[in-house]
């Protein structure tokens, strides 16, 4: 099993940052270029994956009472990450994001997941930025 893990601070309050990021309709404005989420019976959801051109049946579910996102593969358990929106005050939040990849064989390299993490990060910071 492989996890990373990466946060990043936010001047946005914390329920304006959790909106724009659970925002199902508009999860590829933040998440990896290569990614593309396409919503179905709530929580499923479909991601295609530009790099493959493979499809992935996933789940997608947003708790706003907690600030946080949860995620996975829907079929089998190779895949789960969460997101968490902190408050730091009433105008700043931190954001972590956590992967874990269970099975080895299909994990990306260490180099593009901290990309991808640090890129995704950044453009939900522009977004929500005040």
């Amino acid at each position: 099993m492989s996890e990373y893990e990466r946060s990043r601070t936010m001047t946005a309050p914390p329920e304006t940052v959790f909106d724009k990021a659970s925002d199902v309709d508009r999860l590829d404005s933040w998440l990896p270029h290569e990614l593309h989420v396409r919503p179905e019976d709530p929580p499923a959801v479909t991601v295609h994956e530009d790099g493959t051109g493979k499809d992935e049946r996933a789940l997608f579910r947003a708790q706003r009472d907690q600030l946080r996102l949860e995620w996975g593969t829907r079929d089998d358990d190779r895949y789960s990450g969460w997101l968490q929106v902190s408050s730091i005050s009433d105008q700043a939040s931190e954001v972590t994001v956590h992967l874990s990849f269970f099975d080895e064989a299909h994990a990306p390299a260490r180099e593009e997941i901290d990309h991808a993490l640090e890129k995704s990060l950044e453009r939900l910071a522009e977004q929500v930025r005040v």
